[in-house]
Protein backbone atom coordinates (compact mmCIF):
# COMPACT_ATOMS: atom_id res chain seq x y z
CA UNK A 1 0.00 0.00 0.00
CA UNK A 2 3.18 2.63 0.85
CA UNK A 3 4.37 1.43 -2.57
CA UNK A 4 1.15 2.34 -4.15
CA UNK A 5 0.89 5.58 -2.94
CA UNK A 6 4.67 6.62 -3.21
CA UNK A 7 3.90 5.90 -6.82
CA UNK A 8 0.86 7.47 -7.45
CA UNK A 9 2.56 10.52 -5.66
CA UNK A 10 5.13 10.66 -7.68
CA UNK A 11 2.90 10.53 -10.97
CA UNK A 12 1.10 13.41 -9.45
CA UNK A 13 4.21 15.52 -8.67
CA UNK A 14 5.10 14.51 -12.46
CA UNK A 15 1.82 15.82 -13.95
CA UNK A 16 1.80 18.88 -11.65
CA UNK A 17 5.31 19.57 -13.04
CA UNK A 18 4.23 18.91 -16.71
CA UNK A 19 1.18 21.62 -16.40
CA UNK A 20 3.76 24.28 -14.95
CA UNK A 21 5.92 23.62 -17.89
CA UNK A 22 3.47 23.44 -20.42
CA UNK A 23 1.72 27.19 -18.57
CA UNK A 24 5.02 28.49 -19.13
CA UNK A 25 5.34 27.78 -23.36
CA UNK A 26 1.58 29.26 -23.30
CA UNK A 27 2.82 32.66 -21.78
CA UNK A 28 5.78 32.58 -24.40
CA UNK A 29 3.15 31.93 -27.11
CA UNK A 30 1.16 34.80 -25.76
CA UNK A 31 3.61 37.08 -25.79
CA UNK A 32 5.04 36.02 -29.39
CA UNK A 33 1.36 36.90 -30.61
CA UNK A 34 1.04 40.28 -29.23
CA UNK A 35 4.42 41.19 -30.44
CA UNK A 36 6.56 40.99 -27.62
CA UNK A 37 8.73 38.36 -28.07
CA UNK A 38 11.62 38.30 -25.56
CA UNK A 39 13.31 36.05 -27.84
CA UNK A 40 13.98 38.67 -30.73
CA UNK A 41 15.65 41.03 -28.59
CA UNK A 42 19.50 41.24 -29.14
CA UNK A 43 21.11 43.18 -27.05
CA UNK A 44 20.12 45.29 -23.62
CA UNK A 45 22.00 48.60 -22.46
CA UNK A 46 23.53 47.34 -19.21
CA UNK A 47 25.30 50.29 -17.40
CA UNK A 48 25.28 48.85 -13.88
CA UNK A 49 25.72 46.22 -11.91
CA UNK A 50 23.92 45.44 -8.97
CA UNK A 51 26.75 45.17 -6.64
CA UNK A 52 28.27 49.17 -8.38
CA UNK A 53 24.90 50.30 -8.08
CA UNK A 54 24.77 49.57 -4.47
CA UNK A 55 27.86 51.12 -3.94
CA UNK A 56 27.04 54.09 -6.00
CA UNK A 57 23.97 54.92 -3.90
CA UNK A 58 25.70 54.58 -0.69
CA UNK A 59 28.08 57.10 -1.87
CA UNK A 60 25.63 59.42 -2.59
CA UNK A 61 23.99 59.02 0.43
CA UNK A 62 26.79 60.33 1.99
CA UNK A 63 28.15 63.05 -0.14
CA UNK A 64 24.48 64.31 -0.09
CA UNK A 65 23.01 63.58 3.44
CA UNK A 66 26.78 63.81 5.11
CA UNK A 67 26.55 62.21 8.57
CA UNK A 68 23.23 62.89 9.05
CA UNK A 69 22.23 60.51 12.16
CA UNK A 70 18.59 58.64 12.97
CA UNK A 71 16.60 60.55 14.94
CA UNK A 72 16.76 60.75 18.69
CA UNK A 73 13.42 58.64 20.05
CA UNK A 74 14.23 58.17 23.54
CA UNK A 75 11.09 58.81 25.80
CA UNK A 76 8.46 58.02 22.58
CA UNK A 77 5.58 56.07 22.44
CA UNK A 78 6.08 53.16 19.80
CA UNK A 79 3.26 55.05 17.69
CA UNK A 80 5.30 58.15 18.56
CA UNK A 81 8.90 56.59 17.56
CA UNK A 82 7.27 54.99 13.90
CA UNK A 83 6.04 58.79 13.12
CA UNK A 84 8.90 59.90 13.60
CA UNK A 85 11.24 57.74 11.99
CA UNK A 86 9.12 58.09 8.93
CA UNK A 87 8.80 61.52 8.70
CA UNK A 88 12.58 61.45 8.66
CA UNK A 89 12.27 58.56 6.05
CA UNK A 90 10.30 60.67 3.92
CA UNK A 91 13.03 63.67 4.53
CA UNK A 92 15.58 61.90 3.51
CA UNK A 93 13.86 60.47 0.25
CA UNK A 94 13.13 64.06 -0.68
CA UNK A 95 16.48 65.50 -0.52
CA UNK A 96 17.77 62.37 -2.13
CA UNK A 97 15.40 61.93 -4.94
CA UNK A 98 15.80 65.50 -6.18
CA UNK A 99 19.29 64.32 -8.01
CA UNK A 100 18.50 60.70 -8.65
CA UNK A 101 21.00 57.89 -9.83
CA UNK A 102 19.56 56.67 -12.92
CA UNK A 103 21.02 53.05 -13.07
CA UNK A 104 20.08 50.19 -15.90
CA UNK A 105 20.83 46.80 -15.31
CA UNK A 106 20.06 43.17 -16.32
CA UNK A 107 19.42 39.77 -14.61
CA UNK A 108 17.15 36.71 -13.51
CA UNK A 109 14.04 37.20 -11.67
CA UNK A 110 14.54 35.01 -8.57
CA UNK A 111 11.87 36.48 -6.38
CA UNK A 112 8.44 38.03 -7.43
CA UNK A 113 5.47 39.33 -4.76
CA UNK A 114 2.67 41.29 -6.33
CA UNK A 115 0.71 43.52 -4.15
CA UNK A 116 -1.77 45.22 -6.28
CA UNK A 117 -0.90 48.19 -8.38
CA UNK A 118 2.92 47.24 -6.86
CA UNK A 119 5.02 44.51 -6.84
CA UNK A 120 8.67 43.96 -5.72
CA UNK A 121 11.20 41.57 -7.11
CA UNK A 122 14.61 40.79 -7.45
CA UNK A 123 17.29 40.43 -10.00
CA UNK A 124 20.31 38.85 -10.16
CA UNK A 125 23.13 39.43 -12.03
CA UNK A 126 26.75 38.24 -11.79
CA UNK A 127 27.63 40.28 -9.00
CA UNK A 128 24.58 39.73 -6.49
CA UNK A 129 21.04 40.45 -6.32
CA UNK A 130 19.02 44.26 -5.76
CA UNK A 131 15.29 44.62 -5.61
CA UNK A 132 13.06 46.51 -7.81
CA UNK A 133 10.26 48.13 -7.14
CA UNK A 134 7.65 48.07 -9.60
CA UNK A 135 4.33 50.43 -9.95
CA UNK A 136 1.38 50.24 -12.30
CA UNK A 137 2.12 53.79 -12.52
CA UNK A 138 5.73 54.20 -13.32
CA UNK A 139 5.70 51.52 -15.91
CA UNK A 140 2.47 51.93 -17.55
CA UNK A 141 -0.67 49.51 -16.89
CA UNK A 142 -0.14 47.34 -20.10
CA UNK A 143 3.75 46.59 -19.10
CA UNK A 144 2.82 46.39 -15.78
CA UNK A 145 0.00 43.56 -16.66
CA UNK A 146 2.45 41.38 -18.88
CA UNK A 147 5.11 41.59 -15.37
CA UNK A 148 2.23 40.05 -13.46
CA UNK A 149 2.36 37.34 -15.68
CA UNK A 150 6.29 36.52 -15.44
CA UNK A 151 7.57 33.87 -14.21
CA UNK A 152 10.53 32.95 -11.62
CA UNK A 153 13.85 32.30 -14.09
CA UNK A 154 12.78 35.11 -16.45
CA UNK A 155 15.46 37.81 -17.29
CA UNK A 156 14.67 41.23 -17.32
CA UNK A 157 16.04 44.22 -18.16
CA UNK A 158 15.37 47.17 -15.61
CA UNK A 159 15.43 51.11 -15.89
CA UNK A 160 14.38 53.00 -13.01
CA UNK A 161 16.27 55.40 -9.94
CA UNK A 162 17.96 53.93 -6.96
CA UNK A 163 16.61 55.02 -3.22
CA UNK A 164 16.56 52.99 0.10
CA UNK A 165 13.43 51.56 1.51
CA UNK A 166 12.26 52.14 4.87
CA UNK A 167 13.61 48.95 6.30
CA UNK A 168 16.66 49.65 4.49
CA UNK A 169 17.24 48.31 1.34
CA UNK A 170 18.78 49.66 -1.74
CA UNK A 171 16.51 49.40 -3.86
CA UNK A 172 15.79 49.87 -7.91
CA UNK A 173 12.01 52.18 -8.11
CA UNK A 174 11.96 50.92 -11.85
CA UNK A 175 10.81 53.29 -14.63
CA UNK A 176 10.74 50.82 -17.38
CA UNK A 177 10.47 47.09 -17.43
CA UNK A 178 12.00 44.44 -20.41
CA UNK A 179 11.43 40.54 -20.45
CA UNK A 180 14.85 39.68 -21.93
CA UNK A 181 14.47 36.13 -21.62
CA UNK A 182 11.68 33.44 -21.19
CA UNK A 183 12.34 30.59 -18.74
CA UNK A 184 10.88 27.57 -20.06
CA UNK A 185 12.11 25.43 -16.67
CA UNK A 186 11.45 25.43 -13.55
CA UNK A 187 14.22 26.49 -10.98
CA UNK A 188 14.22 24.78 -7.39
CA UNK A 189 12.71 27.41 -4.94
CA UNK A 190 15.76 26.55 -2.61
CA UNK A 191 19.55 25.30 -3.24
CA UNK A 192 19.31 22.92 -0.07
CA UNK A 193 16.33 21.24 -2.00
CA UNK A 194 18.23 19.92 -4.81
CA UNK A 195 18.90 16.81 -2.98
CA UNK A 196 20.71 15.24 -5.85
CA UNK A 197 24.42 16.30 -5.83
CA UNK A 198 25.49 15.04 -8.71
CA UNK A 199 22.88 17.60 -10.41
CA UNK A 200 24.85 20.32 -9.46
CA UNK A 201 27.52 18.87 -11.58
CA UNK A 202 25.77 18.01 -14.24
CA UNK A 203 23.87 21.14 -14.39
CA UNK A 204 26.28 23.39 -13.47
CA UNK A 205 24.28 26.44 -14.92
CA UNK A 206 21.58 25.84 -11.94
CA UNK A 207 24.23 25.56 -9.57
CA UNK A 208 25.43 28.62 -10.48
CA UNK A 209 21.99 30.48 -10.57
CA UNK A 210 20.97 28.96 -6.91
CA UNK A 211 24.14 29.05 -4.97
CA UNK A 212 26.32 32.33 -4.66
CA UNK A 213 28.90 30.03 -2.88
CA UNK A 214 29.94 27.91 -5.46
CA UNK A 215 29.67 30.88 -8.13
CA UNK A 216 32.48 32.83 -5.29
CA UNK A 217 34.67 29.52 -5.46
CA UNK A 218 34.66 30.16 -9.98
CA UNK A 219 35.55 33.84 -9.19
CA UNK A 220 38.22 32.99 -7.08
CA UNK A 221 39.55 30.39 -9.34
CA UNK A 222 39.75 32.91 -12.34
CA UNK A 223 41.11 35.52 -9.84
CA UNK A 224 44.25 32.82 -9.02
CA UNK A 225 44.88 32.09 -12.35
CA UNK A 226 45.32 36.12 -13.25
CA UNK A 227 47.14 36.30 -10.00
CA UNK A 228 49.60 33.47 -11.12
CA UNK A 229 50.33 35.24 -14.69
CA UNK A 230 50.89 38.71 -13.19
CA UNK A 231 53.28 36.69 -10.50
CA UNK A 232 55.11 35.53 -13.37
CA UNK A 233 54.94 38.24 -15.58
CA UNK A 234 57.39 40.12 -13.15
CA UNK A 235 59.11 37.48 -13.06
CA UNK A 236 59.91 37.88 -17.07
CA UNK A 237 58.39 34.08 -17.69
CA UNK A 238 56.70 33.94 -20.96
CA UNK A 239 53.30 32.34 -21.48
CA UNK A 240 53.36 29.75 -24.51
CA UNK A 241 50.93 27.32 -25.90
CA UNK A 242 51.82 23.52 -27.26
CA UNK A 243 50.07 20.84 -28.81
CA UNK A 244 47.22 18.80 -27.26
CA UNK A 245 47.31 16.00 -29.58
CA UNK A 246 50.75 14.11 -29.54
CA UNK A 247 52.45 10.88 -31.20
CA UNK A 248 54.09 10.77 -28.11
CA UNK A 249 52.38 11.25 -24.70
CA UNK A 250 55.56 11.50 -22.77
CA UNK A 251 56.22 13.91 -19.22
CA UNK A 252 54.69 11.82 -17.31
CA UNK A 253 53.69 8.36 -15.66
CA UNK A 254 50.45 8.06 -16.67
CA UNK A 255 47.98 6.09 -19.55
CA UNK A 256 46.90 8.25 -22.18
CA UNK A 257 43.80 8.72 -24.12
CA UNK A 258 44.28 6.87 -27.50
CA UNK A 259 42.29 8.28 -30.76
CA UNK A 260 43.09 8.75 -34.91
CA UNK A 261 44.08 11.31 -37.03
CA UNK A 262 42.15 10.87 -39.92
CA UNK A 263 43.52 13.24 -41.87
CA UNK A 264 46.75 12.08 -41.72
CA UNK A 265 45.68 8.52 -41.02
CA UNK A 266 47.89 8.31 -37.69
CA UNK A 267 47.27 7.33 -34.20
CA UNK A 268 47.90 9.91 -31.92
CA UNK A 269 47.13 10.38 -27.90
CA UNK A 270 46.06 13.23 -26.01
CA UNK A 271 48.56 14.93 -24.01
CA UNK A 272 49.51 13.67 -20.42
CA UNK A 273 51.81 16.71 -19.66
CA UNK A 274 53.15 20.17 -20.88
CA UNK A 275 57.15 18.99 -20.41
CA UNK A 276 58.52 17.55 -23.70
CA UNK A 277 57.60 20.45 -26.00
CA UNK A 278 58.60 23.35 -23.34
CA UNK A 279 61.88 21.85 -23.17
CA UNK A 280 62.17 22.34 -26.63
CA UNK A 281 61.32 25.84 -26.44
CA UNK A 282 64.13 26.25 -23.38
CA UNK A 283 66.45 24.53 -26.42
CA UNK A 284 65.27 27.12 -28.99
CA UNK A 285 66.20 29.77 -26.43
CA UNK A 286 63.17 31.37 -24.80
CA UNK A 287 64.77 30.90 -21.28
CA UNK A 288 61.93 30.93 -19.29
CA UNK A 289 58.37 30.10 -20.51
CA UNK A 290 55.46 28.23 -18.96
CA UNK A 291 51.76 26.93 -20.14
CA UNK A 292 48.25 26.43 -18.17
CA UNK A 293 46.47 24.31 -20.22
CA UNK A 294 44.75 21.15 -20.22
CA UNK A 295 45.74 17.83 -19.82
CA UNK A 296 44.54 13.97 -20.27
CA UNK A 297 45.21 10.89 -17.88
CA UNK A 298 43.15 7.70 -18.72
CA UNK A 299 42.53 6.93 -15.18
CA UNK A 300 40.00 7.24 -12.37
CA UNK A 301 37.81 9.59 -11.08
CA UNK A 302 37.87 10.27 -6.97
CA UNK A 303 37.99 13.74 -4.80
CA UNK A 304 41.22 14.85 -6.04
CA UNK A 305 41.34 13.14 -9.52
CA UNK A 306 39.67 13.90 -12.76
CA UNK A 307 40.70 12.64 -16.05
CA UNK A 308 40.86 16.27 -17.75
CA UNK A 309 42.25 18.86 -15.40
CA UNK A 310 44.74 21.85 -15.52
CA UNK A 311 47.97 21.63 -14.96
CA UNK A 312 50.29 24.49 -15.13
CA UNK A 313 54.51 24.08 -16.05
CA UNK A 314 57.16 26.40 -16.19
CA UNK A 315 60.89 25.73 -17.34
CA UNK A 316 63.59 28.15 -16.11
CA UNK A 317 67.30 27.97 -17.84
CA UNK A 318 70.21 28.60 -15.76
CA UNK A 319 68.32 27.65 -12.55
CA UNK A 320 67.63 24.30 -10.71
CA UNK A 321 65.41 22.75 -8.01
CA UNK A 322 66.64 25.09 -5.82
CA UNK A 323 65.75 27.82 -7.67
CA UNK A 324 62.06 26.31 -8.20
CA UNK A 325 61.51 25.73 -4.68
CA UNK A 326 62.36 29.78 -4.06
CA UNK A 327 59.74 30.43 -6.73
CA UNK A 328 57.27 27.75 -5.55
CA UNK A 329 57.39 29.27 -2.05
CA UNK A 330 57.04 33.11 -3.22
CA UNK A 331 54.57 32.29 -5.25
CA UNK A 332 52.05 30.20 -2.76
CA UNK A 333 52.65 33.01 0.11
CA UNK A 334 51.89 35.82 -3.19
CA UNK A 335 48.71 33.83 -4.45
CA UNK A 336 47.44 33.21 -0.70
CA UNK A 337 47.77 37.40 -0.03
CA UNK A 338 46.29 38.54 -3.12
CA UNK A 339 43.34 35.77 -3.44
CA UNK A 340 42.42 35.36 0.43
CA UNK A 341 44.27 38.22 2.08
CA UNK A 342 46.15 36.64 4.56
CA UNK A 343 48.94 33.91 4.12
CA UNK A 344 47.07 31.61 7.19
CA UNK A 345 44.36 29.66 4.92
CA UNK A 346 42.16 27.26 6.30
CA UNK A 347 41.01 23.77 4.70
CA UNK A 348 38.89 22.09 6.28
CA UNK A 349 38.80 23.64 9.84
CA UNK A 350 42.76 23.11 9.65
CA UNK A 351 45.08 26.07 9.37
CA UNK A 352 47.78 26.22 7.26
CA UNK A 353 50.22 28.79 7.43
CA UNK A 354 51.74 29.42 4.40
CA UNK A 355 53.88 32.84 5.62
CA UNK A 356 56.81 30.31 7.61
CA UNK A 357 59.25 29.28 5.50
CA UNK A 358 58.51 25.88 3.81
CA UNK A 359 59.79 22.71 5.78
CA UNK A 360 62.38 20.68 3.79
CA UNK A 361 62.96 16.74 3.82
CA UNK A 362 64.75 14.23 1.86
CA UNK A 363 62.23 11.63 0.78
CA UNK A 364 65.03 9.10 2.63
CA UNK A 365 64.30 11.34 6.35
CA UNK A 366 60.55 11.58 5.74
CA UNK A 367 60.78 7.66 5.58
CA UNK A 368 63.08 7.39 8.71
CA UNK A 369 60.53 10.09 10.58
CA UNK A 370 57.06 8.31 9.67
CA UNK A 371 58.02 4.83 9.37
CA UNK A 372 61.51 4.24 10.87
CA UNK A 373 63.12 2.48 8.37
CA UNK A 374 66.67 4.05 6.84
CA UNK A 375 66.87 3.24 3.30
CA UNK A 376 70.31 5.21 3.15
CA UNK A 377 71.10 1.77 4.48
CA UNK A 378 69.70 0.04 2.50
CA UNK A 379 71.57 -1.88 -0.30
CA UNK A 380 69.97 -4.32 -2.61
CA UNK A 381 66.91 -4.08 -4.25
CA UNK A 382 66.34 -7.78 -2.68
CA UNK A 383 66.61 -6.35 1.22
CA UNK A 384 64.35 -2.89 0.35
CA UNK A 385 61.58 -5.98 -1.04
CA UNK A 386 62.26 -8.28 2.06
CA UNK A 387 60.95 -4.58 3.95
CA UNK A 388 57.95 -4.27 2.02
CA UNK A 389 57.21 -7.60 2.83
CA UNK A 390 57.85 -7.01 6.58
CA UNK A 391 55.67 -3.65 6.36
CA UNK A 392 52.45 -5.15 4.44
CA UNK A 393 53.62 -3.39 0.89
CA UNK A 394 52.54 -4.46 -1.94
CA UNK A 395 54.87 -4.72 -5.09
CA UNK A 396 55.36 -6.13 -8.49
CA UNK A 397 58.34 -8.19 -8.79
CA UNK A 398 60.21 -5.79 -11.52
CA UNK A 399 60.20 -2.90 -8.89
CA UNK A 400 63.77 -1.96 -7.77
CA UNK A 401 64.78 -0.32 -4.54
CA UNK A 402 63.78 3.06 -5.50
CA UNK A 403 60.20 2.29 -6.56
CA UNK A 404 59.98 0.71 -2.60
CA UNK A 405 61.20 3.14 -1.34
CA UNK A 406 58.55 5.60 -3.09
CA UNK A 407 55.75 2.99 -2.39
CA UNK A 408 56.64 3.05 1.65
CA UNK A 409 56.62 7.18 1.00
CA UNK A 410 53.32 6.61 -0.22
CA UNK A 411 52.15 4.70 2.55
CA UNK A 412 53.77 6.09 6.05
CA UNK A 413 54.77 9.92 5.10
CA UNK A 414 51.99 11.59 3.13
CA UNK A 415 49.27 11.74 5.66
CA UNK A 416 51.48 13.46 8.10
CA UNK A 417 51.92 16.18 5.47
CA UNK A 418 49.66 18.88 6.43
CA UNK A 419 52.16 21.91 6.48
CA UNK A 420 53.86 22.98 3.56
CA UNK A 421 56.73 20.52 3.03
CA UNK A 422 59.45 20.20 0.45
CA UNK A 423 59.99 16.38 -0.07
CA UNK A 424 63.71 16.10 -1.55
CA UNK A 425 65.99 14.10 -3.60
CA UNK A 426 63.51 10.99 -5.13
CA UNK A 427 65.11 7.91 -6.20
CA UNK A 428 66.74 7.76 -10.02
CA UNK A 429 64.27 4.66 -10.43
CA UNK A 430 60.77 6.89 -10.58
CA UNK A 431 62.91 9.93 -11.71
CA UNK A 432 63.66 9.24 -15.58
CA UNK A 433 63.69 13.21 -16.80
CA UNK A 434 66.00 14.10 -13.72
CA UNK A 435 69.00 14.83 -13.08
CA UNK A 436 70.92 13.08 -10.51
CA UNK A 437 72.35 14.19 -7.83
CA UNK A 438 76.05 14.77 -7.91
CA UNK A 439 76.68 13.38 -4.54
CA UNK A 440 74.36 10.28 -5.01
CA UNK A 441 74.11 9.20 -8.01
CA UNK A 442 71.23 6.65 -7.27
CA UNK A 443 68.99 10.20 -6.33
CA UNK A 444 68.18 12.71 -8.50
CA UNK A 445 67.91 16.84 -8.12
CA UNK A 446 63.79 16.30 -7.67
CA UNK A 447 61.48 17.46 -4.74
CA UNK A 448 57.31 17.90 -4.69
CA UNK A 449 55.48 20.23 -2.62
CA UNK A 450 53.20 18.50 -0.35
CA UNK A 451 50.19 20.23 1.72
CA UNK A 452 47.25 19.38 3.31
CA UNK A 453 49.02 15.82 2.51
CA UNK A 454 48.56 16.38 -1.16
CA UNK A 455 51.40 16.79 -3.71
CA UNK A 456 50.79 20.12 -4.98
CA UNK A 457 53.58 20.29 -7.27
CA UNK A 458 56.71 18.25 -8.83
CA UNK A 459 59.82 19.93 -9.75
CA UNK A 460 63.15 18.84 -11.34
CA UNK A 461 67.01 19.93 -11.85
CA UNK A 462 66.17 19.09 -15.19
CA UNK A 463 68.50 16.25 -17.26
CA UNK A 464 70.10 17.43 -20.42
CA UNK A 465 72.46 15.04 -20.74
CA UNK A 466 70.96 13.36 -24.35
CA UNK A 467 72.93 10.10 -23.59
CA UNK A 468 71.57 9.74 -20.16
CA UNK A 469 68.48 10.56 -21.05
CA UNK A 470 68.33 7.82 -24.05
CA UNK A 471 69.57 5.43 -21.68
CA UNK A 472 66.80 6.04 -19.31
CA UNK A 473 63.89 6.19 -22.30
CA UNK A 474 65.33 2.87 -22.97
CA UNK A 475 64.64 1.23 -19.53
CA UNK A 476 61.14 3.02 -19.86
CA UNK A 477 60.76 1.08 -22.76
CA UNK A 478 61.70 -1.70 -21.05
CA UNK A 479 59.53 -1.16 -18.35
CA UNK A 480 56.43 -1.28 -20.65
CA UNK A 481 57.35 -4.51 -22.68
CA UNK A 482 57.17 -5.27 -18.62
CA UNK A 483 53.41 -4.29 -18.40
CA UNK A 484 53.69 -0.74 -16.86
CA UNK A 485 51.41 0.57 -18.60
CA UNK A 486 52.12 4.62 -17.24
CA UNK A 487 55.92 4.39 -18.07
CA UNK A 488 57.34 6.41 -20.98
CA UNK A 489 58.50 6.44 -24.32
CA UNK A 490 61.40 7.09 -26.77
CA UNK A 491 61.19 10.43 -28.31
CA UNK A 492 63.25 10.73 -30.60
CA UNK A 493 62.59 14.41 -31.84
CA UNK A 494 62.86 15.33 -28.28
CA UNK A 495 66.58 13.81 -27.95
CA UNK A 496 67.45 15.29 -31.51
CA UNK A 497 66.44 18.96 -29.22
CA UNK A 498 68.81 17.44 -26.43
CA UNK A 499 71.61 17.15 -28.98
CA UNK A 500 71.38 20.65 -29.92
CA UNK A 501 71.90 21.26 -26.59
CA UNK A 502 69.79 22.36 -23.58
CA UNK A 503 71.32 24.85 -20.67
CA UNK A 504 71.26 23.72 -17.17
CA UNK A 505 67.49 24.17 -16.52
CA UNK A 506 64.96 24.24 -13.53
CA UNK A 507 61.58 22.95 -13.77
CA UNK A 508 58.07 22.29 -12.13
CA UNK A 509 54.56 21.24 -12.88
CA UNK A 510 51.86 22.54 -10.75
CA UNK A 511 47.98 21.24 -10.32
CA UNK A 512 45.69 23.87 -10.51
CA UNK A 513 42.62 22.37 -9.29
CA UNK A 514 44.30 21.22 -6.70
CA UNK A 515 45.90 24.86 -5.72
CA UNK A 516 42.49 26.32 -5.99
CA UNK A 517 40.78 23.66 -4.00
CA UNK A 518 43.21 24.64 -1.29
CA UNK A 519 42.56 28.20 -1.62
CA UNK A 520 38.99 27.64 -1.54
CA UNK A 521 38.12 25.28 1.03
CA UNK A 522 36.52 22.90 -1.31
CA UNK A 523 35.96 19.04 -0.63
CA UNK A 524 36.07 17.61 -4.13
CA UNK A 525 37.70 18.56 -7.24
CA UNK A 526 34.28 18.42 -9.02
CA UNK A 527 33.68 21.48 -7.05
CA UNK A 528 36.17 23.83 -8.86
CA UNK A 529 35.57 22.30 -12.46
CA UNK A 530 32.86 23.80 -14.06
CA UNK A 531 32.17 20.82 -15.85
CA UNK A 532 34.16 17.79 -14.55
CA UNK A 533 33.76 14.29 -16.04
CA UNK A 534 30.53 12.31 -15.00
CA UNK A 535 29.52 9.14 -16.54
CA UNK A 536 26.56 9.16 -19.39
CA UNK A 537 22.98 8.82 -17.61
CA UNK A 538 22.48 6.87 -20.84
CA UNK A 539 24.87 4.06 -18.88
Amino acid sequence: MAEQNNQKGGQAKEQDLNQLLKVRREKLANLQEAGNDPFVITKYDQTHHTEEAKALYEAHEKEILGDRKAPDTTGLSEEEARSVIKEDYNERRAILDASPIHVSIAGRMLFKRVMGKASFCNIQDRDGRIQVYVARDAIGEEAYAEFKKSDIGDIYGVKGFLFRTMAGEISIHAEEILMLSKSLQILPEKFHGLTDTDMRYRQRYVDLIMNQESKEVFIKRSKILKEIRNFLADRDFMEVETPMLVSNAGGAAARPFETHYNALDEDVKLRISLELYLKRLIVGGLERVYEIGRVFRNEGVDTRHNPEFTLMELYQAYTDYEGMMELTESMFRYLAEKVCGTTKITYNGIEIDLGKPFERLTMNDAIKKYAGIDFDTVSSDEEAKALAKEKGIEYEERHTKGDIINLFFEEFCEENLIQPTFIMDHPLAISPLTKKKPSDPEKVERFELFINTWEMCNAYSELNDPIDQRERFAQQDANAAAGDDEAEHTDEDFLNALEIGMPPTGGIGYGIDRLVMLLTDSQAIRDVLLFPTMKSLDK
